[in-house]
């Protein structure tokens, strides 16, 4: 089963592709924006394979690391973002 994960992202940088780095947890990662040109910095986004897919908000980031922690799949990210809570 593929998995789309929360991050938020941190900057953008334009070019030949808009891309921006992401924090996920304890993780940062460079990540396609092309998908999410409404998407800026400060935002979340469902991010799968390396595109971000769709913009959330808060609150249902803070729900999708709550099943993440429920099911066991952190993983890498190790932990939620700085300051978040379910």
């Amino acid at each position: 089963m593929c998995l789309g994960v929360p991050g938020r992202i941190l900057d953008v940088r334009e070019g030949d592709l808009r891309v921006g780095h992401v924090a996920f947890g304890g993780v940062v990662r460079d990540v396609c924006l092309e998908y999410v040109p409404e998407a800026g910095e400060g935002d979340w986004v469902i991010v799968h394979v390396g595109f971000a897919i769709s913009r959330i908000d808060e609150a249902e980031a803070a729900r999708v690391f709550s099943y993440l922690e429920e099911i066991g799949d952190l993983g890498e990210l190790g932990r939620r973002p700085e300051g978040r809570t379910a």
